[in-house]
């Protein structure tokens, strides 16, 4: 069950969330879970403190665990204690560093998006900085297709769990704003605001999901038909 504690051991019974809990880790209002992932400002509140350096290795350890078990057998695989055995790491250490499989879910998706932010935003042409807006905006909508692809079923259960998060997510504002930059340098006329929602709204992950499942398309053929859908006006009507 993608959702609250579940316990494997010691007769506790499994969290009631639901598939997977629309609650924002920290919070007890049952709000939309929005995953905070906006770049740091100055003058904003003051920075975390650094992990120290074992600690950090743990959390990688969890991390790509978790990840290893989405990957095999889905995010309604996930336990606390499997985890723990495939991280090597005590299920106590699991459980104060992560709380719940939910809140473990919600962290997997948190660091999987900051990977994907840090690619475009600071990482090497073509996707991040030094490439035309052309070949960027391109390399972008390649590097989403794949993203959404890697963690299909854990977005799907976020999406299905709270289908409007997605718009007010720190992940979206983040990715809108980049597609509107790109935007309004290929086209400074456009309404790079308007432009960017409708070409991050194909990536929705029930839509992906319908593609790449349900309808078998590879991703190259997504990507493909991303760059054909994309071209269609610049090329010469049928005489």
């Amino acid at each position: 069950m993608l959702g609250g504690r579940d316990h494997d051991d010691g007769g506790a019974t499994k969290g009631r969330d639901g598939p997977m809990s629309t609650r924002t880790p920290g919070t007890d209002d049952g709000s939309a879970p929005l995953l905070t992932l906006l770049p740091s400002t100055p003058g904003g509140a003051a920075a975390p403190a650094p992990e120290r350096a074992d600690a950090a290795r743990n959390r990688r350890r969890i991390l790509d665990a978790a990840a290893r078990i989405v990957a095999e057998k889905g995010p309604d695989a996930v336990t606390m204690n499997q985890v723990a055995h495939a991280s090597g790491i005590g299920v106590g250490t699991v459980y104060r560093r992560f709380g719940d499989v939910s809140q473990l879910l919600w962290a997997l998706l948190d660091d999987r998006e900051r990977q994907f932010q840090e690619a475009y935003m600071s990482g090497p042409p073509p996707l991040g900085p030094g490439a035309p807006a052309d070949e960027r905006l391109d390399a972008f909508l390649d590097a989403l297709v794949d993203r959404v692809a890697e963690q299909r079923a854990l977005l799907l259960a976020a999406h299905s769990a709270a289908p409007r998060a997605r718009y007010h997510s720190g992940a979206y504002q983040v990715m809108h704003t980049h597609v509107a930059m790109l935007v309004s340098r290929l086209r400074p006329d456009a309404d790079p605001a308007l432009l960017a929602h409708l070409l991050l709204a194909p990536f929705s992950p029930d839509l992906m999901h319908h593609l790449s499942v349900e309808q078998a398309l590879p991703a190259e053929r997504v990507k493909a038909g991303v760059r054909e859908l994309l071209a269609l006006r610049d090329r010469p009507r049928p005489a």
